[in-house]
């Protein structure tokens, strides 16, 4: 009778240790989603805001032509990238971007009257403020998606993540090692 009933507890706690480590899971991989849709209404709000960032600046510098080409290209790439749902595709993409919109605030430091504008002060704040906010998005998803990898991966949890297909995710990284270097600063 003894026998029976360690069987029974120790099949009862298996049971359990499944469920839990299960529903683990699911909740790591909610938030990972979760994440990635944070980043996603970023980038919106920062698709949003170039047009009109762009626009502006064109009133000032109608002959910065090739930048303003090259903002409005990278910014669709951006776009196109996201629909695919690949945080590589996507950081690439956005990586672009940024680069591009750097050259065009390089285009808008040469004109004192774009620079006063409010505008343009105001578009530039925001694009700011949404360049932030896209970063912390970033790294809260790569934080949640360490934890689910961690998860994934761990014995023996790894068994369970393997029973119900659950699989590592990839990082939200950049691609251009030039983003990696320390910026050099001289006065």
């Amino acid at each position: 009778m003894e026998i029976t009933t360690i069987l029974i507890v120790l099949a009862i706690a298996l049971v359990l240790w499944v469920v839990f480590s299960y529903n683990r899971l699911i909740k790591l991989r909610t938030r990972a989603k979760e994440a990635w849709a944070d980043i996603d209404v970023q980038l919106k709000r920062r698709y949003d805001l170039i047009p009109n960032l762009v626009e502006t600046v064109k009133g000032y510098a109608s002959h910065e032509k090739d930048v303003f080409e090259n903002v409005t290209k990278a910014r669709a790439q951006a776009v196109n990238a996201e629909e695919t749902g690949d945080p590589k595709k996507v950081a690439q993409a956005e990586n672009q971007l940024s680069g591009t919109l750097k050259s065009l605030f390089a285009v808008s430091e040469g004109y004192p009257e774009l620079r006063a504008s409010e505008n343009f002060s105001k578009l530039q704040e925001e694009l700011r403020d949404t360049e932030d906010k896209i970063q912390a998005s970033r790294r809260f998803y790569n934080r949640n998606v360490r934890d689910l990898n961690i998860r994934v991966q761990m014995f023996p949890t790894n068994i369970i993540a393997g029973i119900f297909g659950f699989q590592k995710q990839d990082f939200f990284e950049t691609e251009d090692p030039k983003e990696r270097e320390n910026v050099k600063v001289s006065f």
